[in-house]
């Protein structure tokens, strides 16, 4: 019988400032925080991203989709919008869409609960903040997708 295989799935927490990357499986539907990119005056640095597109090889990207709690689009979902669109068009990849809601509220949330139970021993910056929301962004995408690709 043949070995079922999940695919390596990439996911953005798209920021003005930061951009959080996360990577997971699609079999196991899990999500771990990874790269944290700095949006300089110049804006992204793409080939940043393209580093790390060729260091893990995803079959598919995700990008946090930031809304209001009433599930309106926020002041930051043009600017994730026109990310995500540039993201599809210079890799070729399918590129998803993610509800964001909160997700760096509670990745700040767990974080600091590590840190005050002695699981994590360097403060929590930012950046672990960005990343951590990534991996909440593609946890979400798989439970919403049970992990499949659609």
């Amino acid at each position: 019988m043949p070995e079922a295989r999940g695919q390596v799935v990439l996911a953005f927490d798209f920021g003005l400032r930061r951009v959080g990357i996360a990577s997971g499986d699609s079999l196991t539907g899990s999500a771990a925080p990874r790269a944290v990119l700095q949006v300089g005056d110049r804006g992204l640095d793409w080939s940043a991203i393209g580093r790390v597109l060729q260091q893990f090889q995803p079959a598919l990207l995700v990008v946090g989709r930031p809304c209001n709690a009433d599930g309106t689009a926020s002041s930051l979902a043009a600017a994730a919008d026109r990310f995500a669109a540039a993201l599809a068009e210079r890799t070729g990849l399918p590129v998803h869409r993610s509800d964001e809601f909160a997700s760096s509220l509670e990745a700040a949330a767990t974080l600091r609960a590590q840190r005050v139970s002695g699981q994590r021993r360097r403060r929590v910056r930012a950046a672990d903040i960005d990343s951590a929301a990534a991996a909440i962004i593609l946890e979400r995408y798989f439970e919403h997708t049970g992990g499949i690709d659609d």
